[in-house]
């Protein structure tokens, strides 16, 4: 995977990976795609910067506002990006991943769309195998932490072979 990743963020320009290159590249779409711009990224890490949170169309606004747990949205659709850019350049598309578990989630707002500044959103990865990733994420604007946190995603879930109870 390393080899492959290397070949991708070789023909990638960071310049490049902006709104349009990320909703080809994750299921999110139209005003469901949340994120801006890659600002950078390695085979751990990717930062993400957005400002969709001011958009008075944003989709996961409820009672004319937007909660800071929303955050968690925007920290999804960043490992997402972070998986599109870590697949091989040969696959079809990214493997398909499934939120399943948030931890430890820290918030320090109460609120997005109150924040004048654009949002930044870091996701590193601490834990990666064939179907599961651990990423550790946090939000922020202006220097000040928003929310942090840790998620669990499972790959290609539909493809899981569940075993309940079936003798092994």
């Amino acid at each position: 995977m390393l080899e492959a990743t290397q070949l991708n963020k070789d023909k990638l320009d960071h310049r490049k990976l902006d709104h349009t290159w990320i909703a080809a590249h994750i299921p999110h779409q139209g005003s469901m795609c949340l994120l801006d711009k890659v600002d950078t990224w390695d085979q751990e890490k990717i930062s993400c910067r957005a400002s969709s949170h001011h958009h008075i169309d944003n989709p996961l606004r409820a009672h004319d506002q937007l909660g800071i747990t929303c955050g968690i949205e925007y920290a999804a659709q960043a490992m997402a990006v972070h998986g599109a850019l870590l697949a091989p350049s040969d696959s079809e598309r990214p493997r398909v991943g499934y939120l399943v578990s948030v931890r430890s989630v820290n918030m320090h707002a109460t609120r997005l769309d109150d924040i004048a500044q654009d949002l930044f959103i870091t996701a590193s990865c601490i834990m990666a195998s064939e179907s599961n990733m651990l990423y550790q994420f946090n939000v922020s604007a202006d220097g000040k932490m928003l929310l942090e946190g840790r998620a669990a995603v499972v790959l290609n879930a539909d493809t899981l072979e569940i075993n309940l109870g079936a003798p092994t």
